[in-house]
């Protein structure tokens, strides 16, 4: 066998074997059944989702634990918020989710804060007991328009 014939077929039992490698990763759910170590996956309604983008975190205590996969919009114009959790974390059935902002201007994340229920959250439970997102632009606005309040008082009072 020449050497060049040699490092072929090496190159080719390479690439067999990454593609099974792969193949197998994708396809641990059907082989090993859904509930052997698969992530939860769990949805919540929400308002408001300014800034919440498929891809982000989902965190418990401050910790990553999954990620945003899913949104879209339900029959009453809410945002239906889809996430994965996991495997390995049981939460509470009265576990709640609100959305975050990492610093003033930073992206969006939700939040789970567990609950105190005995049952566990199951694949394709819904969170009832949801938070929105906070705008910063409202934020600032309800700022401006309380200190304009406050100085319209402030002139009423000064010119009394």
């Amino acid at each position: 066998m020449t050497r060049d014939l040699r490092e072929i077929l090496i190159g080719a039992a390479t690439v067999v074997g990454l593609v099974g490698i792969l193949v197998f990763m994708n396809a641990r759910h059907e082989l090993f059944g859904a509930d052997a170590g698969a992530d939860l996956v769990v949805s919540g309604k929400f308002n408001k989702v300014d800034g919440l983008i498929e891809g982000s975190e989902v965190r418990l205590g401050g910790i990553r634990i999954g990620t945003v996969t899913g949104m879209a919009l339900d029959g009453q114009y809410r945002a239906v918020v889809k996430f994965t959790i996991d495997a390995g974390y049981r939460l509470p059935k009265d576990t709640s989710a609100a959305i975050h902002t990492d610093g003033l201007f930073g992206s969006k994340f939700v939040v789970l804060e567990p609950g105190a229920e005995e049952a566990p959250l199951k694949s394709g439970d819904e969170i009832t007991l949801t938070q929105d997102a906070v705008v910063v632009s409202d934020l600032l606005d309800l700022i401006i328009s309380e200190g304009r309040v406050a100085q319209a008082k402030a002139r009423q009072a000064a010119g009394k």
